[in-house]
């Protein structure tokens, strides 16, 4: 029922959106006081990062006023599609990557491809390739045809570690020519976890169940045609148990109780998990809160495949199909995310490596403020990330349910063979559930 009103809805939506789209062809936003929207998400520092960068756009273009408005980031997604419904659309919006296509399919995104293909804000050869193509959606397919947002930021999911307490145990971090796998990485583990209580120190955080599993050379969906789960393979298996072994063999990671008190992401901030991942979006608060040295490196390969894989992140700057300024509009999504200035204001305020490629390569890596190791971030993005499977389907109701108690193999109530072949068939059927779903939006 849920799937069905929903669809209801953003076919309401693509009518009064065709209507509107049509009454604004002619206009043209270098008219004199042009003001538009935009809406976004963020902590208190990106908030403060987008304003600075607003501000710059709109001493650039002095004709143009931003109104900036900000939603918390769960409540984003429904406020979105309410002020659609009411036909009060944002001109410029956030678009995760995983709801590019409900939108782009509803008619609710105005088509970026032949500004990309002629605007005088940014050389598309200077963006990395695997930004501009995420956008893209031919109806049927993620990644194909016509252009329906920019990328705000990219972001990588590095390992990131504590360089006094490697130091103080004599630890050697792994190089590009010299990468760790699983078995060293445990064992560098088991150096850096240390005393007990509230005085314990474990070697690692979490692992990412991502570079686990596509490292390994298994997957959660087949890659060819996105349609039949394959969580229960060996490799799989074998990926996600040992993610878990690590606290519930080796006892180098905190226990799913430990963590509930205290995220692995604060106890490394206090100086007690020597290694965690996490995104590039930390940088900042990582400057501001931690009183010791820290660094990154990529992921260690599987030992039964050679392979280090990571996801990327990248959320999309859409504009509205009904903006009345769609230049306007559009010159602010691409200032946002390709312009040298505001890319400059978004390293230098820890939120992002630089959606400019010249840019990451040269003085983003003289940049005097940590990581060290910045090759490391352009390294994993260049050779190593890949968009995560569930933003390549069209809704990711089959993913939330593999999530939704995997708890129970790190807490060692079920292994992880026990866990992943008794949820396959819902995660099956959720996935087959997407697959109509986006038959009958692309049927609209």
């Amino acid at each position: 029922m849920k799937k069905k009103v929903l669809v209801l809805v953003l076919c309401l939506v693509l009518t009064l959106g065709a209507v509107n789209f049509t009454s604004y062809g002619a206009q043209n936003s270098s008219d004199e006081n042009v003001k538009i929207t935009f809406m976004g998400w963020g902590t208190d520092a990106e908030i403060a990062t987008y304003r600075a960068m607003i501000d710059q756009f709109e001493v650039a273009y002095p004709n143009v006023t931003v109104d900036y408005i900000t939603v918390a980031d769960n409540e984003f997604d429904t406020k979105l599609q309410t002020m659609i419904g009411a036909g009060e659309s944002p001109d410029v919006f956030y678009c995760s990557i995983d709801n590019m296509m409900k939108y782009a399919a509803t008619g609710n995104l105005y088509d970026l491809t032949t500004f990309v293909e002629n605007n005088e804000i940014f050389d598309p050869n200077n963006i990395w390739e695997a930004l501009i193509n995420r956008y893209r959606y031919d109806g049927e397919n993620q990644g194909a045809g016509s252009i329906y947002a920019l990328p705000k930021d990219v972001s990588v999911f590095p390992i990131v570690y504590n360089v006094d307490l490697f130091k103080a145990a004599g630890i050697t971090p792994p190089t590009k020519e010299e990468p760790w796998d699983w078995n060293d990485y445990l064992a560098t583990a088991e150096k850096l976890t240390s005393g007990s209580g509230n005085d314990k120190i474990y070697g690692s955080g979490a692992y990412s169940l991502e570079s686990a599993i596509w490292s390994n050379g298994a997957e959660w969906v087949d890659q060819e045609t996105l349609t039949t789960v394959k969580i229960d393979d060996l490799a799989f298996i074998e990926a996600l148990q040992w993610a878990a072994d690590l606290s519930l063999v080796h006892g180098v990671a905190p226990t799913t109780t430990e963590t509930q008190a205290l995220n692995d992401y604060d106890r490394f901030k206090q100086g007690k998990v020597a290694m965690i991942g996490t995104g590039t979006w930390s940088l900042g608060d990582l400057w501001a809160n931690t009183d010791f040295e820290w660094d990154v490196m990529n992921w260690p390969v599987s030992p039964n495949t050679g392979k280090s894989e990571i996801w990327f992140g990248s959320a999309g700057l859409a504009v509205s199909s009904v903006t009345k300024h769609p230049e306007a509009a559009a010159n602010l999504a691409a200032y946002l995310a390709f312009n040298e200035e505001a890319q400059r204001t978004a390293y230098t305020n820890g939120q992002a490596i630089p959606t400019l490629k010249d840019m990451a390569k040269g003085e983003y890596q003289e940049f005097e403020k940590a990581p060290a190791s910045k090759d490391v971030l352009i390294d994993i993005l260049e050779n190593h990330a890949r968009l995560a499977t569930q933003s390549r389907t069209f809704n990711q109701e089959w993913f939330a349910e593999f999530n939704s108690n995997t708890a129970a193999v790190f807490n060692g109530e079920m292994t992880a063979e026990e866990y992943c072949t008794s949820i396959k068939p819902a995660v099956q059927q959720l996935l087959d559930d997407s697959i109509e779903q986006k038959k009958e939006y692309s049927a609209q």
